[in-house]
């Protein structure tokens, strides 16, 4: 059987699914799996298409001290128990700067060049490309894409696109990206079957997740984010702190006496809802926790989505629809509703036993702007192009474009 393997490889964690390639290009999910744990508790679990446990193994903390050696533990499994041999391997990579506006097949040049972007995303660029550099060295037969981030967003014009700073820095690649761009395009692929009337009008789509932004599209492109250089702007998230005045990071170096690289450690790390709340980082914990600071988060997380809103639908010159998506946006209700009655001044109502049951289209009939939850799945965005690009047999370097 013909299939395509995902990877998404995270500091702790390898995240793979297998997709099988039925005809006329169709896929169809296999296996979906992790290695997580990495480096303190590693344990490999895998489940089949129905959620049937295909396997759920611990390991010593020495046998799996890295991506790589995660890497090596779930292809082994894929291939010898799981008898997956796949047609290529497509990842997830973050940060694709200026030069690369669409996935791409990759060689050892294309990894040489994502490393300069290491530093603008330093939580995910370099384990993104760990196992692409594994499987190059084990298996360089294998044909592997690199999908990006980033590329969803290169549509912006040189007005969202630009810093106000010399132009100088903004061709050196110092400019405003725009992050989780696979969950958008998948997310605008969707619309179509999901609400035709709207798909192609002024869309606000929230990730909400650990990892959170907001796109306005409109005509199914993206048009403005939340995010810009680096997944640190825009929203809070997590642990990191989300839209920052430059000055409080050159507080921290002058008067803190941090060095660069703690600074960065520190907004990547220990600012966001961890930060904040001085609980947790993880939204469930803080939506049931009863600890002021912990409501403190929940409250500002709710009020900069209202904020930021604001300013997409300004871009957009109105709004036709709203989406919510990812973790947080899919699985919390309390969190929707909050949200929603941020937006009330837009004329968004919602429906609550729609929003409780996490419909798919949550708002009231009399909503002005109708709601939508819609499942993200950048795991089959990422399958989807790397048999596009197998099946146009593209080699590495004809898919390299600069973006002035």
């Amino acid at each position: 059987m013909d299939s395509i393997l995902v990877v998404n490889a995270g500091s702790s964690s390898v995240k793979f699914q297998v997709f099988a390639v039925e005809s006329e290009g169709a896929l169809r999910r296999l296996i979906k799996g992790q290695v997580d744990g990495i480096g303190s508790r590693p344990r490999l679990r895998a489940s089949g298409a129905g959620n049937d446990p295909m396997a759920d193994r611990a390991y010593p903390i020495e046998t799996i001290p890295d991506v790589p050696a995660a890497m090596q533990v779930a292809g082994e499994w894929l291939r010898n128990e799981a008898r997956i041999h796949p047609l290529a391997v497509g990842h997830r990579v973050v940060h694709g700067g200026p030069d690369y506006v669409r996935p791409i097949l990759v060689d050892h040049g294309v990894v040489a060049r994502l490393e300069r972007f290491v530093t603008l995303a330093p939580l995910h660029q370099p384990h993104n490309l760990a196992p692409i550099r594994s499987i190059l060295a084990n298996f360089p037969t294998i044909p592997q894409v690199a999908c990006f981030d980033t590329a969803f967003h290169r549509t912006h014009d040189a007005l969202a696109d630009h810093y106000a700073i010399p132009h100088q820095l903004h061709a050196e690649g110092v400019r405003r990206y725009g992050f989780h761009g696979l969950s958008y395009e998948y997310i605008s692929r969707t619309l179509p079957q999901i609400a035709p009337d709207i798909a192609k009008r002024r869309v606000i789509v929230a990730h909400l997740g650990s990892g959170a932004s907001m796109c306005a599209m409109k005509n199914g492109l993206s048009v403005e984010s939340t995010m810009g250089f680096t997944a640190l702007d825009g929203l809070p998230m997590g642990t990191r702190p989300g839209q920052l005045d430059p000055g409080v990071v050159l507080y921290l170096l002058s008067e803190k006496g941090m060095t660069a690289s703690k600074v960065q450690d520190f907004l990547y790390r220990d600012c966001g809802l961890k930060g904040l709340s001085g609980v947790s980082n993880d939204m469930r914990e803080l939506e049931a926790s009863l600890d002021p600071q912990a409501k403190l988060a929940v409250d500002y997380f709710v009020y900069r989505i209202g904020l930021n809103a604001g300013m997409l639908a300004a871009a957009l010159q109105g709004i036709d629809a709203f989406v919510f998506t990812a973790g947080i946006g899919e699985n919390s209700s309390g969190i929707r509703a909050r949200v929603a009655e941020q937006l009330g001044w837009l004329g968004v109502a919602l429906d609550p036993a729609e929003n409780t049951r996490h419909s798919r289209l949550i708002s009231a009939k009399t909503s002005l702007i109708p709601v939508y939850v819609v499942p993200t799945d950048e795991e089959l965005m990422i399958a989807q192009h790397t048999l596009t690009l197998l099946m146009n047999g593209q080699s590495p370097n004809s898919r390299h474009e600069r973006v002035s």
